[in-house]
């Protein structure tokens, strides 16, 4: 199989906006494959039509949404002509939920497709979508709608177990009813099944669901074990290949399996992996000729990687945080934190040490909590058996008196949703940002000459190809 496959890099899908239509876009271009971000899309895209949709292309994208009515009452909700008035507070969306209303699911599809069209347009090489498993209450909307615009791959990390895609997949395929169950905090209520049926949402032209393009499922996985697991449960061509994320890759990582700390037992064995027979890509500190070079002398196609695009020009990011992120890293002054308690996923995240962001304890201490996005919430089960959402990032009250949180559950807790939005230049200026990169950042001086200097995407695939 893998002589079929054109691209040595996957480029990782990261952050709110960070991986964006266009930087996934440029990737594919370039002959690798492109990642679009399929985290909180459904925000990103609303908060670009509030500021007027500058470029025209989300509303270019929806044009050709194959359910007009449907791209018209999101349009109608959110796209404002000019974008709203300096100091205008953005509408927000509508947090996702067991039962989400008609217009968020509607949303979310229509960002999903939007996102993934901009990234095909004008080509035909592949492009992948991004998914984190642990939020899971859009996915089943959020897969619809990539596969509306005949994506290629799902790749899919952050999450115990993604074995659920698959059959996802091919339900969509066939334009058929598909479920996801998500879980529970409970005595009685442990988890709760999700559906989404196309047939029943869209209503008319039903054609135009029926036989969608079925793309390759990408699981990321962080062991031998995880790899085992899914090849025995899942049926045979479920999986087109792995992604590996070694613990030094920026955003989630896996956490270590003894003693709080990473070593042997979290090492893979690639020659065992490369044994199951599926293509693999390693990441985690991999974005160099050396590194791609030794990956492939154990197996694997490629690497991914993201924080080498994430700090080139043609990112989401922030442009002030992506200056000084470069500049740090040149200079040899970015320091990278592996924090287990400020995701609220209660996974590790990498924490980059930037003044003004949340890794400052000044900023982390004068900050407002709050829980506006609600993207990364843990479904509970209230006294009267109903499903409850909360968030060890919410304001502790909230989360201990009123939702029956721990409160040791809230100590260190940071919101990840409001950070990275910033991080991506999306939401109000008010919240402090949070950036996550590899803990290696050693590219930076191969592909800058000074610390104030900058590079293209295309840099940083010269290089990595040892073209530079």
């Amino acid at each position: 199989m893998s002589g079929l496959i054109s691209w040595l890099i996957i480029q990782g899908g990261m952050g709110f906006n960070i991986s964006d239509w266009f930087l996934a876009r440029t990737l594919s271009l370039l002959g690798q494959l492109g990642t679009v971000s399929g985290t909180a899309l459904e925000i990103v895209m609303a908060e670009a039509l509030q500021r007027g949709d500058v470029g025209g292309h989300f509303r270019r994208a929806l044009a050709h949404f194959p359910f007009p009515q449907f791209s018209k009452m999101v349009l109608d909700e959110y796209y404002v002509e000019g974008g709203i008035k300096d100091g205008a507070r953005l509408k927000r969306v509508e947090h996702f939920s067991v039962e989400p209303s008609v217009l968020l699911t509607a949303l979310n599809i229509c960002a999903n497709f939007a996102s993934v069209w901009l990234a095909k347009e004008g080509h035909k090489n592949p492009v992948s979508i991004n998914y984190l498993e642990k939020i899971s209450m859009p996915l089943l909307s959020s897969i619809f709608g990539a596969m509306l615009a005949e994506v290629d791959f799902i790749t899919v990390g952050a999450g115990i177990l993604p074995n659920q895609i698959p059959e996802v997949i091919s339900r969509f395929s066939r334009g058929e009813e598909a479920e996801y169950i998500v879980p529970v905090v409970g005595i009685n209520l442990k988890k709760w099944t999700m559906r989404f049926n196309p047939r029943s949402f869209f209503g008319s032209d039903l054609d135009k669901v029926l036989l969608l393009k079925k793309p390759g499922f990408i699981p990321i996985i962080s062991s031998n074990l995880l790899a085992g697991i899914l090849t025995k449960r899942l049926p045979k061509d479920s999986i087109f290949g792995f992604v590996v994320e070694e613990s030094t890759a920026g955003g989630h990582n896996a956490p270590p399996r003894r003693s709080g700390v990473y070593g042997g037992e979290d090492q893979v064995d690639y020659v065992k992996l490369a044994g199951l027979g599926l293509p693999f890509w390693i990441g985690g500190s991999y974005a160099s000729p050396e590194k791609l070079a030794w990956a492939r002398s154990v197996g694997a196609v490629g690497i991914q990687a993201g924080g080498i695009f994430a700090l080139s020009e043609d990112s989401g990011m922030n442009p002030t945080i992506r200056q000084t992120a470069r500049r740090l890293g040149w200079l040899g002054k970015l320091k990278v934190r592996t924090d287990s308690r400020i995701s609220t996923s209660g996974f590790p995240f990498k924490v980059a040490l930037i003044d003004g962001t949340i890794s400052e304890e000044r900023v982390y201490n004068d900050r407002q909590r709050v829980c506006r996005y609600g993207v990364l919430v843990t479904l509970y089960e209230k006294p009267d058996g109903t499903i409850g959402y909360r968030c060890p990032g919410e304001p502790v009250e909230t989360y201990v008196v009123r939702k029956g949180g721990k409160i040791e559950d809230t100590v260190g807790r940071g919101c990840l949703c409001c950070g990275l939005c910033r991080t991506g230049n999306r939401g109000p200026d008010t919240e402090p940002a949070i950036v996550t990169v590899d803990d290696d950042v050693s590219f930076l001086l191969k592909l800058m000459p000074t610390p104030d200097s900058s590079y293209k995407a295309s840099d940083a695939v010269d290089y990595i190809l040892g073209k530079a």
